[in-house]
C-alpha cells in the first residue's frame, strides 16, 4: 500500500483532511488531493512535511495578511 493520510495544521494542532491519498498535485498554490475511494479535495496550502514511512503528509494553509 503507497497511500498516506493527509492533514492539515490548523492552530498548532494537525487534523485530519482526507484518509488513504494517492494522488497529490500542487498547482498554482493550490494542492489537489485524491485518495483510493474517488474522493477528492483542493485545499489552498503548501506541503510541510512528507513522512513516507509513517504513510502522513502535512499540509500548512497560507498565512492571510
Amino acid at each position: 500500500m503507497c497511500e498516506a493520510n493527509v492533514y492539515v495544521i490548523n492552530k498548532n494542532v494537525e487534523e485530519l483532511l482526507l484518509e488513504r491519498v494517492d494522488t497529490i498535485i500542487p498547482k498554482d498554490g493550490e494542492i489537489y488531493l485524491e485518495n483510493i475511494f474517488g474522493e477528492r479535495k483542493t485545499v489552498e496550502a503548501r506541503i510541510k512535511e512528507l513522512h513516507l514511512v509513517d504513510h502522513k503528509i502535512i499540509l500548512e494553509r497560507f498565512s492571510k495578511e
